[in-house]
């Protein structure tokens, strides 16, 4: 099973707002996840992120690959 820490869009219509998710990439991405470890809402100024660091970590640790930008976003938050 290959894990993947990506982001799940929420939110109205051209209001968006993401939740980060641990979930398998065979699933789609508004799908099925295993774990939330945090939020990220783009419509505020500066973006809003909350994340729980020790669940992150724990999931990388185990084998989890973040996607890009939620690679971008840890590294910003100093998970990374």
């Amino acid at each position: 099973m290959a894990v993947k820490i990506r982001l799940r869009r929420m939110g109205a219509k051209k209001a968006p707002f993401y939740r980060v998710v641990v979930a398998d990439s065979r699933f789609p991405r508004d799908g099925r996840f295993i774990e939330e470890i945090g939020t990220y809402n783009t419509m505020k100024d500066p973006a809003e992120i909350k994340i729980d660091a020790e669940k992150a970590k724990k999931w990388i640790a185990n084998g989890a690959q973040p996607t890009d930008t939620v690679k971008d976003i840890l590294k910003k938050e100093g998970i990374l």
